[in-house]
């Protein structure tokens, strides 16, 4: 149970070798510290959705 927007971030969003975060110097050149705010935030979503479907709440 994973959205799109979520998955994108979670493929392009990976740490490059000197552990910054390489999809932020590709998307934005910014160099960022792995893990970025964006891979927070879609493992925290990623987390709650599959916390709701076991509890059966919906996500």
């Amino acid at each position: 149970m994973i959205n799109e927007a979520e998955r994108e971030i979670l493929v392009v969003h990976l740490p490059a070798q000197d552990g910054l975060c390489a999809g932020c110097r590709v998307w934005w050149s910014r160099l960022t510290p792995y893990p970025c705010w964006q891979v927070n935030w879609a493992t925290t979503r990623q987390a709650r959705s599959l916390t709701a479907a076991l509890l059966g709440g919906r996500a």
